[in-house]
């Protein structure tokens, strides 16, 4: 019979103690149970676990200290990428949300309800499948139309963001002050925003930023 690896990554103790006793219960996912192999409190422990471990399954938390959940899912595709993704959060915002999807998460699943769906899920996602919480679509198909922005767009965002003069940016983006301008009144105008505080709302809404994290 095979047995399928798992790595829980959870900044909460009790929730990674939760699932570990759900994947390691024989009959309840898997006839013999998983084999977690490692558990990780914050995103670069789950980053260097899954290079030491490369099991069939990383269960993620994406609102984790110390690395983003997007950079975990990244560098997982990059030392294991035969690693079965799955995110179980607690995050509502959509553009947060559209952000995961597009990554190639394998599973995408909310602590808002019960594991119940998560658990019929894993099976599947771990041969191979691929599944979304019937509450995320929910909260997709109920979300207006969201603005599309390109990755130089979303980079420019996250460094105004971040506090950074138009000289810093261009420096980090290796593009001219100039282009960084246009850059930011593109981004300014395709958002129907007018100001800095209008743009940090924004991306506190869509989850593009931790409103606790520091800049």
């Amino acid at each position: 019979m095979r047995t399928f690896t798992a790595i829980i990554a959870d900044d909460h103790a009790i929730v990674r103690s939760g699932l570990r006793a759900a994947l390691e219960t024989p009959g309840l996912i898997e006839p013999g149970g998983l084999s977690v192999v490692a558990e990780a409190a914050n995103g670069i422990e789950s980053i260097a676990a899954v290079r030491v471990h490369r099991p069939h399954l990383l269960l993620l938390d994406v609102q984790m200290p110390l690395a983003g959940g997007t950079e975990v899912v990244l560098e997982t595709r990059r030392w294991s990428p035969d690693t079965r993704i799955v995110v179980l959060t607690g995050i509502s915002a959509i553009g947060k949300i559209s952000e995961l999807l597009d990554t190639g998460v394998d599973g995408l699943f909310s602590k808002a309800t019960e594991n119940a769906e998560l658990y019929r899920a894993l099976p599947l996602i771990l041969r191979g499948g691929r599944h979304v919480s019937e509450y995320m679509l929910d909260l997709l198909e109920a979300a207006p139309d969201r603005v599309s922005l390109t990755d130089r767009e979303r980079q420019t965002l996250n460094l105004i963001v971040a506090g950074r003069s138009n000289k810093e940016m261009a420096e980090l983006l290796g593009i001219s002050p100039k282009t960084v301008d246009r850059h930011r009144t593109n981004l300014m105008q395709k958002l129907q925003v007018h100001s800095v505080a209008q743009l940090i709302a924004f991306a506190l809404q869509e989850g593009l930023i931790d409103p606790s994290a520091e800049l």
